[in-house]
């Protein structure tokens, strides 16, 4: 089994908290990504990163410093987004830490696909970002099959908690021996299953912690996830997508004595 995710916005330098154990497969094309960037305006970086002038300086000046192979922080403890936060790998246990190696791989539109600790520096580049390469009018395009032919060398089960923006750069490459089978963390509203942004974030990270813990490879024992409120719909759920809900809270208790709304009664 491979766990796909997402990475986040905001990067972090950590270069004592443990040791990387490499360099990303697609080190190369990362460098090639690197030379088109940096042969960009800071007008055209700007509107290529969609953030304000702050956000646009600080990475520009990552830019033009980029070292790809020294100074670099574990992959996973490099993103700081709320994902990350609730997965919480700087206070992982070791064999905790193992698994995630194994079993989590994170996609990116810079590196194409990170195992845990591989070596990264800080970078802004979506995997949407509308950024033409070598004949390729975006990133879709310039990773094309690599990133879903690598997770195929490795398993034949890849569960996808990454968003819609980065799993649709694997799920349409993979061959048809992959199963893929995708997450969702909802709530009901008027009948309708509703995803919300940050909850999905919490749920997804918090996930891969718990698959962590329970040394988690099946997805019989996936579904037994039931952290932050969430479990798991079987009627809701399909071959390939997993439904876990929001614990819904109890209806009002109609015999309970209603307090009257006149204050000191």
């Amino acid at each position: 089994m491979r766990i796909i995710i997402a990475p986040a916005k905001k990067m972090a330098v950590d270069t004592d908290s443990f040791a990387v154990d490499g360099l990303p497969v697609f080190l190369e094309r990362a460098e090639r990504l690197r030379a088109v960037l940096r042969g960009m305006s800071p007008e055209e970086l700007q509107a290529l990163w969609r953030c304000n002038d702050a956000i646009a300086g600080l990475n520009a000046e990552r830019l033009e410093h980029m070292d790809l192979r020294r100074g670099l922080t574990p992959a996973v403890l490099s993103y700081e987004g709320i994902q990350y936060r609730y997965m919480a790998p700087g206070v992982m246990e070791a064999g905790h830490l193992d698994y995630l190696r194994e079993h989590l791989r994170i996609l990116s539109g810079f590196y194409g696909l990170l195992r845990p600790f591989d070596g990264v520096t800080p970078y802004r580049l979506e995997m949407q970002a509308r950024l033409a390469v070598d004949g390729c009018r975006d990133l879709y395009q310039f990773w094309g099959d690599r990133l879903a032919r690598q997770l195929a060398s490795e398993t034949d089960f890849v569960l996808n908690l990454a968003s819609k923006e980065y799993s649709r750069a694997v799920e349409p490459h993979l061959p048809p021996h992959v199963r893929f089978v995708t997450c969702t963390f909802g709530e009901r509203k008027v009948g309708k299953v509703v995803e919300k942004g940050t909850m999905c974030k919490m749920a997804r990270g918090q996930m891969v912690r718990w698959l962590a813990e329970n040394r988690v490879t099946n997805r019989a024992d996936i579904r037994s996830f039931d952290q932050l409120g969430y479990r798991f719909r079987e009627e809701l759920s399909t071959e390939s997508h997993d439904v876990f809900l929001k614990d819904e809270a109890p209806p009002p208790d109609r015999t309970a004595p209603r307090r009257s709304r006149i204050s000191g009664l």
